[in-house]
């Protein structure tokens, strides 16, 4: 069972002091994070792609490089890539280029991404988002396969035999499939061989069981090897000495996030109770001690089947130092 921690690298006004740090300085913290994490011995840490205000990490290739050469053994991987609107190539050789800073630590967390700000900075039209992410993953895969590549789609100027570089240290390097929760997606990834990361981030955790089994059977269809596929939980929360301190301190800067992302998309007000609820046992955030944040991952792992569990946090902004005091509560266990 591996451990991590995943981060958006949020730069959303702090709830108390009304301030907004910036990017810049979020980023460096983030780096000191992953300094740590890999300090304290989790096993992975991961950095979301984001291209909006409130977020810092439009390239968390180059934030995990930051962070590899002053790390030893912590994997490094995105959280996701937006890979239906990014070019597969130079994807490839971010990850290559990191691979090879950390000595083979480097993964990719390919997704379509729940937002949609990329599209249009990048040239794409929303109405090929489905089309761009089976197109695109299509041509990593063929450039992880192959040093020289020919392949030709509907979006992208086609390659004619030429070569992709630098390699990875790995062979072959990473790719997982990131995935919300979509039938379609975790077939994909069975069938394709591939590594799942479910994002549990709402409802009941123990619901997303027969996507799970779903993934296997379409895995052992394929003619795959179960026993290499891990499959990963992405989900909410934090970590204190004391599960009241955990929770006082992560509902503010939660709530607030989740009321405006509630407004741009529609979704009611999301209050104490929703939050006090969702912390239950068997709720979908994973906040308290790490007691407490540890029975419920073992409950994860034998009733859904992860084999890796990613906490993301923060949630909004919160001060640097509870993150820091939340990843050495990690080397106490």
């Amino acid at each position: 069972m591996e451990i991590g921690v995943s981060t958006f690298v949020e730069t959303t006004p702090d709830v108390q002091t009304g301030e907004v740090i910036s990017h810049a300085q979020r980023i460096r913290e983030v780096v000191e994070e992953i300094v740590l994490a890999d300090h304290v011995g989790l096993d992975v840490f991961g950095v979301g792609e984001h291209h909006r205000e409130d977020f810092a990490a439009s390239s968390p290739a180059v934030i995990l490089s930051a962070a590899a050469s002053q790390t030893k053994r912590i994997r490094l991987t995105s959280a996701v890539t937006v890979l239906s609107s990014a070019d597969p190539v130079r994807v490839f050789q971010d990850f290559a280029t990191l691979d090879a800073i950390s000595d083979g630590r480097a993964e990719i967390m390919a997704g379509r991404g729940s937002f949609i700000e990329s599209f249009p900075l990048f040239g794409y039209e929303l109405k090929d988002y489905d089309e761009l992410f089976e197109e695109n993953l299509e041509l990593l895969l063929k450039i992880r396969e192959s040093e020289k590549v020919t392949w030709r789609g509907g979006h992208r100027p086609a390659i004619n035999n030429l070569g992709v570089y630098p390699r990875p240290v790995q062979n072959p390097l990473p790719v997982w499939i990131g995935s919300g929760g979509n039938q379609e997606s975790v077939i994909r990834a069975g069938l394709l061989g591939l590594p799942l990361v479910l994002a549990i981030i709402g409802g009941r955790p123990l619901q997303f069981e027969p996507l799970v089994q779903l993934y296997k059977k379409a895995a052992a269809h394929a003619g795959h090897d179960l026993s290499k596929l891990p499959v990963a939980s992405h989900s909410h929360g934090f970590i204190a000495n004391d599960t009241q301190v955990a929770a006082d301190k992560f509902f503010p800067s939660t709530q607030q996030v989740m009321n405006k992302l509630g407004r741009e998309r529609g979704w009611g007000p999301y209050n104490r109770s929703s939050f006090d609820d969702a912390r239950s046992f068997e709720g979908a955030l994973y906040v308290g001690n790490p007691e407490t944040v540890a029975e419920k991952i073992i409950h994860l792992r034998k009733n859904v089947g992860i084999t890796r569990f990613m906490l993301h946090v923060p949630v909004g902004t919160m001060p640097h130092n509870d993150v820091m005091r939340l990843l050495n509560c990690w080397e106490k266990r």
